[in-house]
């Protein structure tokens, strides 16, 4: 089986190491884009199998062109490929839809498991980067701990306000309307007496739920 890859950086050197670490397996490359928006469009015209695609490129970037992608082909998978373990990013790549996400300085054998797990459907490794994120974003309301004030799914929003999603992301990676987010935003900064969001992150970090 070979599974056709569009390789989306806007360094030659990335795509080119890339194309060479990939040359005798399953996986073909089959284009290249050096931006967004061509990373949109090359996806759309020849529908590979996955997308490896940088989180920082010009015109349209990684995480945004990951939502257009994935919005007008759902069948395809993409992998998000960063020189950043920003939290954030994977956070906000997990709520977008992504199926993997991969440091640049990652081994072949890595490249390799994250493009076939995308591919075949099956999620990250719990111990990986995207893994151990998705989790804190999935777990619910520690119940031993009486001093959070929260329900689950409160808990839940609060995190991923934490790691930097805004209301839109919340509702996609919590398959709920932003209506809805909103409305638990401001439960929770009134049950933490907090001004503001960046006052419920610090809370939410003080007590360990990210």
């Amino acid at each position: 089986m070979t599974i056709s890859l569009l390789v989306a950086d806007d360094h030659e050197v990335v795509r080119a190491g890339v194309a060479a670490m990939l040359l005798g397996s399953d996986v073909k490359v089959i284009a290249e884009a050096t931006s967004g928006n061509q990373a949109i469009e090359q996806a759309m015209k020849l529908r590979p199998d996955v997308v490896l695609l940088d989180v920082r490129l010009p015109e349209t970037d990684g995480l945004e062109a990951l939502e257009r992608i994935l919005d007008r082909s759902p069948q395809t998978k993409v992998v998000m490929f960063t020189a950043y373990d920003n939290p954030t990013y994977i956070a906000r790549a997990v709520a977008l839809g992504a199926a993997g996400f991969l440091m640049k300085g990652s081994t072949k054998a890595d490249v390799l498991s994250a493009i076939t797990r995308a591919h075949t459907g099956l999620p990250p490794e719990n111990e990986s980067l995207m893994g151990r994120v998705r989790n804190t974003m999935a777990r619910r309301r520690p119940t031993y701990d009486e001093e959070i004030p929260l329900t689950n799914r409160e808990v839940q929003v609060l995190r991923h306000v934490a790691l930097g999603l805004s209301n839109r992301e919340i509702g996609r990676s919590l398959d709920i309307s932003i209506e809805t987010v909103k409305e638990h935003v401001q439960n929770i900064l009134r049950k933490l007496e907090a001004g503001d969001r960046t006052e419920a992150a610090v809370w939410a970090v003080k007590k360990g739920l990210v």
